[in-house]
């Protein structure tokens, strides 16, 4: 059986400079699996709710409480939501600081079976912190952490601690990636 290898680039919407990641992953995998996935891509923490929309279709947990109707993102998987070079879709990540990442699929290539590929290849910029306050937020808070004089700045280093935003790792979230998939196949 032919399997496929997806080759997305994933960019937070309006960051500047953009924080992009270009990963390759297999697309089969559901949409839970790419959140997975994405969080360790991105460098979120995964403590905060997320979806997928592709038009007007939300992919994620459905919440009758607050009327939201989700299709499930346990039995979405990734190639039937992307098909061909060029479809997008948006990932959302924190509802409360509003991340909004775009999902392009690049190219797509068969592959011969084998164990599914997950995989960083190239990247821009560092993940902002967790409850920074969206993008707003993490423009005061870079602002404040590079201005010695700024009235937050002791306040802000001690909050983010030594924050680089240039920061890109690929070699250690592609081992995280490797250590994700190793658990998987263990499991």
């Amino acid at each position: 059986m032919n399997a496929s290898t997806y080759r997305l680039k994933v960019t937070v919407r309006g960051s500047r400079p953009a924080i992009w990641r270009r990963v390759e992953v297999d697309a089969d995998v559901t949409l839970l699996q790419l959140h997975e996935i994405l969080q360790i891509v991105m460098g979120w923490t995964n403590s905060h709710l997320h979806q997928f929309r592709r038009g007007t279709t939300l992919y994620g947990q459905s919440d009758p409480e607050f009327g939201m109707h989700r299709e499930n993102e346990r039995r979405i998987r990734l190639r039937e939501v992307l098909r061909k070079p060029k479809d997008r879709m948006i990932y959302e990540y924190d509802f409360g600081d509003g991340w909004e990442h775009d999902v392009v699929l690049e190219a797509s290539e068969s592959t011969a079976g084998g164990p599914p590929v997950v995989r960083v290849l190239a990247g821009k910029g560092a993940c902002p912190p967790e409850d920074v306050g969206g993008l707003g937020g993490y423009d005061r808070f870079l602002q404040a952490i590079q201005n010695p004089k700024h009235p937050e700045h002791q306040e802000m280093l001690e909050w983010g601690g030594h924050f680089d935003p240039a920061a890109f790792e690929i070699d250690t979230i592609n081992k995280y990636l490797q250590k994700r998939s190793r658990r998987r196949k263990d499991a």
